[in-house]
């Protein structure tokens, strides 16, 4: 499977086993896998940000957020594949090619995200990844630990 940044994909449940983290997206069993999650390409790992449909509960939050700091950075809401879903790039995580477990496709066709979307994603990722550098840290979930088992499980594969 070709992997290609901007495109949203679906995480095999033995990367949720492995890591264990409670502030994962954990994957919803029923006519489709959920959540879909949007590919942010690094050097070394893939960065997937989680979307939902519980737009009313974010937008009360990016509100909230809004009142307390002047902007939210943390959580976008945009129209993908023709519905209004939460990008929730505070629950980002690194993970390895190998727990991909499909593209998320519509109608047979696999998904691209609109090219302005992506890059209001990309722009609000690295931002949140320069804060984090600086020490303010807004990522729910452990991206720390998350990428060191990810680097330890990569070294494995070298040696």
């Amino acid at each position: 499977m070709e992997i290609k940044e901007g495109y949203l994909y679906h995480i095999s449940i033995d990367f949720f086993q492995k890591i264990n983290d409670p502030n994962l997206s954990i994957n919803h069993s029923g006519i489709h896998s959920r959540p879909s999650y949007f590919l942010v390409k690094d050097k070394d790992l893939l960065w997937f940000i989680p979307l939902s449909t519980k737009i009313d509960k974010y937008r009360k939050i990016i509100e909230e957020k809004k009142k307390k700091y002047g902007k939210c950075n943390t959580i976008l809401i945009k129209r993908i594949a023709n519905k209004e879903n939460a990008i929730l790039i505070q629950n980002a995580f690194p993970t390895l090619p190998k727990y991909l477990s499909h593209p998320h496709t519509i109608n047979g066709k696999i998904y691209r995200v609109p090219i302005g979307i992506q890059k209001e994603i990309k722009s609000n990722f690295d931002e949140l990844i320069r804060l984090k550098r600086r020490g303010i840290n807004l990522f729910f979930t452990d991206i720390d630990r998350i990428t060191e088992v990810m680097y330890q499980e990569k070294d494995k594969v070298k040696n």
